[in-house]
């Protein structure tokens, strides 16, 4: 049938000129998607312009304890009492790691439960979430994998590729609402989740001490996802995590600015 044979010449005609398309499409995408990287994060308008000189102090909380004797720091008072190790590791786990033990192990466990449970009063909900997860979603998060030094454990691309360590659950949630459809009437959604994070701290200017810059810890995060309906949503949901961690420190007994 001689329609047939023009019908199926005009598929093949077709095929090779998608084939064409798909490429030039597959080309601007990953142009685009480059260009897209360079945009840096927004920042807060109330945050002032400059480096950590320009900081202005908004508010301090309680007051700092004064004593009649110098201090120990928490490093030196850790050891003391046996509840942290950080020295004599390099054989064990190499540089910037430690040990929590007894009361130290405690108390950790005790800060997650006592924040997990504040935050679940409020309405979160709570979510575990993977640690390793692909480049795109950390790219979607602003962190860039591949920078060099790169601020993120990448694992060995011959046997995963792709993948990465997360240093926040942020990653983890965000990329659970990646392509995923939340309805109007359910926004904000507030979220929860305390995870082992991962930073490769490879270069912070001087040797830190303690428990600060150091490879893997746990924290408890709050996430939120909001509507963009009047434009004043996410700025009103910071205040409200800002209130709660305050409120946490305040609970805490902590002085805090």
């Amino acid at each position: 049938l001689p329609a047939l044979a023009e019908l199926r010449e005009r598929g093949r005609s077709l095929r090779g000129q998608l084939r064409v398309l798909e490429a030039e499409e597959s080309d601007l995408e990953q142009r685009f998607y480059l260009g897209a990287l360079q945009l840096p994060n927004r920042t807060h308008p109330a945050v002032p312009v400059g480096d950590q000189t320009q900081a202005r102090l908004l508010e301090v909380v309680g007051e700092k304890p004064v004593f009649d004797f110098k201090p120990k720091g928490h490093l030196e008072l850790g050891e003391g009492l046996d509840i942290i190790r950080q020295r004599r590791l390099s054989h064990v786990s190499g540089h910037r790691s430690y040990y929590l033990s007894g009361a130290g192990a405690l108390l950790q466990h005790a800060l997650v439960t006592f924040t997990l449970r504040k935050l679940l009063s409020k309405g979160f909900l709570p979510m575990t979430v993977p640690d390793l997860l692909r480049g795109a979603v950390f790219e979607g998060c602003g962190v860039q994998p591949s920078a060099t030094p790169s601020p993120v454990y990448n694992i060995d691309p011959a046997r995963f590729e792709d993948l990465c360590l997360a240093g926040t659950s942020e990653v983890g949630i965000a990329g659970y609402f990646m392509d995923h459809a939340v309805q109007l009437q359910d926004l904000p959604v507030r979220v929860v989740c305390s995870s082992t994070c991962y930073r490769a701290e490879t270069d912070t200017g001087r040797e830190p001490w303690g428990l600060y810059r150091v490879h893997q810890f746990t924290k408890v995060e709050m996430f939120g996802v909001t509507a963009a309906e009047r434009g004043t949503e996410s700025e009103e949901l910071l205040d409200e995590f800002l209130g709660l961690q305050k409120e946490i420190f305040s609970e805490l007994g902590l002085h805090y600015r």
